[in-house]
């Protein structure tokens, strides 16, 4: 890792650290006043949810995602994020954005609904993905939320790069070669964003109705909330973004070639369990096809290569296509501690992980390796905080403290040098903030979520309330700009005339449609 420090380091590199890359995607539930699910249409004063640029929704059609464009400025970027929220809340009516990762009171799948996107082909695909989703996982998990980190290094640190190690191959591959090595990192490390950041460690016990075998204790007399002691981000365990299916995919981050052929096979096998579930037969469409992943995005992973497709163009074509092109990191739990769910010092602390992820040696993982990350992420997730907690390592256990403090050494570095190119000591300043959480648990999120849960005496469905209507009040307190509304209203009937474009230009039937697209995974 030194030798990349230090070609960062020289006075005419040192710029290009100003040039990271970086969007959010902040997913919100909509909620009633009273703190129940929104069974109502996605508004259409928020334009379409199909081509709007920065507002649409995931799984449920009241699960909004607030979309960034890419930028090179942290506050620019945060701000943007604050403007999405305010046009959003002069749009709402008296309904709620809910201020955490689990969801609200739940009455079960049929209470939420999924999302639709219109009449056009690529519209009903993507509704009945979501259906296929619903079938095979049930729509609770759907129903959390959570925020996804995009990250690139500006083409110039590549091309430098690529230089000074002899060009070797094409500049697309080295690139690739260099996220891959990132990911692998991130694989090794990711267990700190969680324990760090982390702030799911109860949950509503409406979510978790009819289900036996969670493996929760109970927090109040009443059972109102579920939690784990010791947990800090539930979401990214059983209860979450997990599926028994997949546990028997394993996905290399070795090479692109296997991660694409890895998932492309997924993708095009037929898998029993998703047999029985109708797929198009007479027009039924439950599910988009009965393999074990419908498509790409069903691989549920803490972080993901990306790169922007083409339009009707599948990701894993495009990766094929160009390489890896930015990741996208995707554990990182919304914080009802703050109106957006993630400020400034976090995303310095993720920018500084991400880029001693890059710099640092990556050798290839195996499956025994692969093996003993998932159990660390596992017990971080569920006893993250638990006194004397060990990890696997290569080499045995170790306490999970003497780790964090090893890593924290090698971020801080990078951190430093970020401080060259940026406001002296701010991206060190949120590394010691997160070094006083390893000697002191009781200041991470997901303590003091149950702190603040057992000094008012709040049910955890209470306290997620409670923030959410300040947050509200915040956010509607101050109204957008003039010429930022007039924006926002704009993008909103461009957005609808966009759809109405898309739904008037179909010209083959929905069959043809998924039969041409499904074609491209045969030539990936």
């Amino acid at each position: 890792m030194q030798h990349y420090l230090q070609a960062l380091a020289a006075p005419d590199t040192r710029q290009l650290l100003r040039q990271i890359h970086r969007g959010i995607e902040k997913e919100s539930l909509r909620i009633t006043p009273e703190g129940r699910l929104a069974q109502t249409p996605h508004p259409r004063a928020l334009g379409s949810a199909l081509t709007h640029p920065s507002i649409t929704t995931d799984y449920s059609e009241a699960l909004l995602e607030f979309i960034t464009p890419v930028d090179t400025s942290v506050e620019h970027t945060l701000q943007t994020l604050e403007d999405v929220h305010r046009y959003v809340y002069s749009q709402l009516g008296d309904e709620l954005l809910w201020s955490a990762s689990m969801p609200c009171v739940v009455a079960g799948d049929n209470s939420i609904p999924v999302a639709r996107y219109g009449s056009s082909n690529v519209a009903r695909m993507k509704t009945i993905y979501r259906y296929g989703l619903g079938h095979r996982y049930g729509r609770a998990m759907q129903a959390i939320a959570g925020i996804h980190y995009n990250f690139s290094m500006p083409q110039a640190y590549w091309e430098q790069d690529w230089r000074a190690a002899g060009q070797p191959g094409a500049l697309k591959d080295w690139i690739t070669e260099r996220y891959l090595g990132l990911i692998r990192n991130f694989h090794r490390y990711s267990w700190l964003l969680i324990y760090l950041y982390g702030a799911s460690p109860a949950v509503c016990s409406s979510f978790l109705r009819d289900r036996d075998s969670h493996g929760l204790e109970a927090f109040d007399p009443e059972g109102r909330t579920l939690y784990q002691p010791y947990g800090t981000a539930l979401r990214m365990g059983d209860l979450g973004y997990n599926s028994s299916a997949q546990r028997g995919l394993r996905v290399c981050y070795n090479s692109l070639d296997n991660y694409v052929d890895t998932l492309r096979s997924a993708i095009m096998q037929p898998h029993a369990d998703y047999g029985r579930i109708p797929t198009g037969l007479n027009g039924d469409y439950q599910q988009l096809n009965d393999s074990l992943l419908q498509i790409e995005n069903e691989f549920y992973s803490t972080i993901r290569p990306k790169r922007v497709a083409y339009s009707g163009e599948t990701p894993l074509h495009a990766l094929r296509r160009g390489g890896i092109e930015y990741i996208e990191v995707r554990c990182i739990d919304v914080s009802p501690f703050t109106p957006v769910g993630i400020d400034a010092a976090q995303v310095r602390f993720l920018d500084a992980f991400l880029l001693y992820c890059l710099l640092g040696d990556s050798p290839p993982c195996d499956d025994d390796e692969q093996s003993r990350l998932q159990a660390n992420l596992t017990a971080v997730v569920n006893r993250g905080r638990e006194p004397g907690l060990c990890l696997r390592t290569a080499q045995g256990e170790r306490p999970l403290k003497e780790l964090a403090r090893e890593l924290l050494a090698g971020i801080d570095q990078v951190a430093a040098l970020l401080d060259t190119a940026h406001e002296p000591g701010e991206h060190r300043e949120t590394v010691a903030a997160q070094r006083r959480k390893i000697d002191d648990p009781d200041l991470t999120p997901s303590a003091r979520l149950l702190r603040e849960m057992r000094e008012r005496d709040l049910p955890y469905f209470r306290l997620a309330l409670d923030y959410s209507q300040q947050w509200a009040r915040h956010f509607r307190a101050e109204p957008l700009p003039a010429t930022t509304a007039a924006r926002f209203a704009r993008e909103t009937e461009e957005s609808l005339a966009a759809q109405r474009d898309i739904e008037a230009s179909d010209t083959i039937s929905f069959e043809q449609y998924l039969e041409q697209f499904y074609a491209q995974y045969q030539a990936v």
